[in-house]
């Protein structure tokens, strides 16, 4: 890993700086805690989530399952058309963060695994998604963090070199794929103190 400082903060999304969690819709759909973690461990799993991520269609996605779950038509079809009751809202102090970055005219950028169309969806209901100054959304460009060519994407198409970017994610997966681009990187949980993890990395804010 360089030794230099870096000076852009490239964020994930999804649990840094919305908490997502289909559980937040089905605990609405189902009674039954444990009913309720079959359905997501057996049906609605997140292998086959990530591949709406990877770029699936939602109603090829939502066909194939009610082809193989048909009495479970409507949960299922909950995933799609319920989407937004996934999000169960922003974490406050990390999308003041980027606000403050965004001041100080910190460059900020974005890579998350996500579907094009729930991004879309998402920046409708959060307007501070369109704040960035770049974003790679998995789902549009048919990768998926932690590939290596997700992260090689973002610093091509923005012209940002690896030592310069500090990259910021949930997943213990994606912060390994990014440093291992040469990027720096935060593994973040709750509750995390985002901002004084950036100071350690020379990050002002």
């Amino acid at each position: 890993m360089t030794t230099e400082k870096p000076k852009i903060v490239v964020f994930d999304v999804g649990n840094v700086l919305l908490r997502w969690d289909p559980r937040n819709l089905y605990r609405r759909i189902f009674d039954d805690e444990a009913q309720m973690e079959w359905f997501l461990s057996t049906i609605c799993t997140s292998q086959w989530n990530i591949e709406q991520d990877r770029g699936r269609d939602w109603d090829e996605a939502v066909a194939l399952l009610v082809k193989d779950y048909p009495d479970h038509e409507t949960p299922i079809r909950a995933f799609h058309e319920r989407w937004h009751e996934t999000v169960a809202g922003v974490i406050e102090e990390n999308v003041a963060l980027l606000g403050r970055l965004r001041e100080a005219g910190v460059p900020t950028y974005c890579i998350t695994n996500f579907s094009g169309a729930k991004f879309v969806e998402a920046k409708e209901r959060y307007p501070f998604l369109a704040s960035f100054d770049g974003v790679i959304v998995s789902g549009d460009e048919r990768m998926l963090k932690p590939d290596a060519e997700i992260y090689r994407l973002l610093l091509d198409r923005y012209g940002l070199k690896a030592q310069d970017c500090i990259f910021i994610d949930d997943s213990k997966a994606n912060v390994e794929g990014a440093r291992a681009v040469g990027m720096h990187a935060i593994h973040y949980a709750e509750p995390m103190d985002l901002a004084a993890e950036l100071r350690k990395h020379g990050i002002e804010v």
